[in-house]
């Protein structure tokens, strides 16, 4: 059997309106994230709250200057994509202006939110380490 791709592990962890209140499925739900995977060798650490993008932990924490925004700028531009900067930095595509990515520096940890359906998941993943380190 195929393994399930990151959209379908993500649809997994949400709750139908009838399941809201049922504390069993919620416990299912619960053994799916905690098996959760890892993708490009960074591990899927949660969804975000409010979009639902699944979350990978950066295995170093950033911290944002001139040089590193220049190298994010120059990956975004070579993969037909601009950065928008709002609170963190988010790729988002020339073409739809969808979001693909989003990179929040917190104090402690760094996490990178992605869009599921990206097919180029893992590539994007290697880029952006080498570009931050």
């Amino acid at each position: 059997m195929e393994s399930p791709s990151l959209g379908q592990i993500v649809a997994s962890f949400k709750a139908d309106r009838e399941e809201l209140r049922d504390k069993e499925k919620f416990l299912e739900r619960c053994q799916r994230k905690y098996e959760a995977r890892s993708l490009a060798g960074l591990e899927m650490v949660g969804l975000g709250g409010s979009c639902g993008k699944p979350a990978f932990l950066f295995p170093f924490v950033i911290r944002f200057d001139l040089a590193k925004l220049e190298r994010l700028e120059t990956l975004a531009k070579s993969l037909e994509m601009y950065v928008e900067y709002g609170a963190y930095p988010h790729l988002k595509t020339l073409d739809g202006y969808r979001e693909i990515a989003a990179i929040q520096d917190w104090t402690t940890c760094s996490l990178l939110f992605l869009r599921p359906s990206y097919e180029e998941k893992e590539a994007l993943i290697t880029a952006l380490l080498e570009a931050l380190r």
